[in-house]
């Protein structure tokens, strides 16, 4: 799983050491930066990942819970759960194990992530979780990956535009996320995924 955010090139460029043909799934919640819709065709090209599957929300679920495409700004975890948890929920239906690029230094929930955990009927695997930023950006040297464009603008974490800010400097990593909501998770990852018939 990739978000092709700011960070997300070292799993991907472990994931192509392997096998680039390795299914990456990326949610594209219609909600994406067009800068963050670039890296990830620079990122698949780059790396030579051939097996990238983008996963869209439901149309006729955005027809009836958010046809002004608004809801974002009235129920913001109520958009998150139809366009990024149910999604991503029927997507995984066929897989037995997922993996993602939280880390602990993100701070928050993730302060203490493992690096296994269940997923309902699944496996998650975090296998950058005790990497550190000092450690993140020196693999970034060392691959020699791009970054993310709105990086130079200031922006840690990149996720979908209503919900993204620039923090203030020296900010948290995710403080630009929901700012000031209380909020600091989408829902992926906040239990176990729904069955793709509950949402």
């Amino acid at each position: 799983m990739s978000s092709f955010g700011t960070e997300s090139a070292i799993l991907l460029k472990i994931v192509a050491d392997v096998d680039p043909a390795l299914p990456v799934l990326s949610l594209d919640t219609l909600w994406l930066f067009k800068e963050t819709l670039a890296y990830r065709d620079t990122l698949i090209a780059r790396l030579g990942l051939t097996d990238v599957r983008t996963i869209t929300p439901s149309p006729s679920a955005l027809a009836l819970r958010d046809p002004g495409a608004n809801l974002c700004f009235r129920d913001r975890d109520a958009c998150c759960g139809i366009r990024k948890v149910a999604p991503l929920a029927d997507a995984l239906s066929a897989f037995d194990g997922w993996i993602s690029g939280r880390k602990r230094y993100h701070g928050g929930e993730r302060a203490a992530l493992a690096v296994v955990e269940a997923d309902g009927a699944r496996l998650k695997f975090n296998p950058l979780a005790r990497m550190t930023l000092r450690e993140l950006n020196a693999a970034f040297v060392a691959a020699k990956l791009p970054r993310h464009p709105l990086e130079v603008l200031g922006f840690s974490s990149v996720g979908c535009v209503p919900c993204t800010n620039r923090p203030a400097a020296g900010a948290a990593a995710r403080d630009g996320r929901w700012g000031g909501l209380g909020k600091t998770e989408c829902g992926i990852h906040t239990g176990p995924l729904p069955s793709p018939t509950a949402t």
